[in-house]
């Protein structure tokens, strides 16, 4: 399914804000210069500014236009607040991604994984085990369950891969929600196996429940993150 035309147009608005076109606290192209740009009507461009206004990467700032408020940062970083793929917080990052998958089986819910994910007893799950690599540095180990009647035919080549394009291109699920819970947890013998963990004895841990448009948990997840290279960002606002 093609993308809608403010879905393009805000990609490429933030493209060019992390890359630094339009820099830190100077104001994007009026909506007039932009409709010219883009070819389009203004509510399409309304729509794309509000999203970057969503993720923290602009303001508006009423009868002055819209001011950049995005920094970019030396360290990697991971959102809280928003749904995304390994590989596409990787390409935010400038970094190279590599998944190697070091575990791939099917498991079926018992009262001991339904108490920790949510998943209900019985259920068939794919459960995998994943070490992910920026700059071919290993940073997070993820042990990712998904729901097998709503993720069918998963695949270790799959996993390697893009869970979520298949999912979203190949399955046509649309991804809606994730709760999440961060945590700081001791070092397990697996996590020192595959992360190089050198002095550290602990990691920082990222554990999610993740629906589809029609409320069901098709994921359970633990990042399980290398602390010296761990850094979590989000944009919050008051309340009125």
């Amino acid at each position: 399914m093609p993308k809608a035309k403010f879905e393009k147009i805000y990609q490429d608005l933030k493209r060019k804000i992390e890359a630094q076109e339009y820099e830190y606290q100077s104001l994007l192209p009026s909506e007039n210069e932009m409709v010219h740009i883009y070819k389009c009507s203004r509510n399409t461009i309304r729509r794309a500014i509000g999203g970057l206004i969503e993720d923290g990467y602009v303001q508006s700032l009423h009868g002055k236009g819209v001011r950049i408020i995005y920094q970019p940062i030396a360290q990697t970083n991971f959102i809280i607040g928003g749904i995304e793929s390994f590989k596409e917080s990787a390409e935010r990052n400038k970094k190279k991604p590599e998944t190697k998958v070091v575990q791939f089986t099917e498991i079926v819910c018992d009262e001991r994984i339904c108490a920790k994910t949510g998943f209900a007893v019985g259920s068939e799950l794919y459960y995998v085990q994943r070490v992910r690599y920026l700059d071919k540095k290993p940073l997070i180990l993820d042990i990712n369950m998904f729901l097998k009647k709503e993720v069918p035919n998963l695949t270790e080549e799959i996993c390697e891969q893009s869970v979520y394009d298949y999912i979203e291109n190949m399955l046509e699920m649309q991804i809606v929600t994730s709760k999440r819970k961060m945590t700081a947890e001791h070092a397990s013998e697996i996590d020192k196996k595959y992360l190089e963990m050198k002095d550290y004895d602990f990691l920082a841990v990222i554990s999610s429940q993740t629906f589809n448009a029609d409320g069901v948990m098709f994921e359970y997840t633990q990042s399980r993150h290398r602390p010296d290279y761990f850094c979590f960002q989000d944009t919050a606002t008051r309340g009125r």
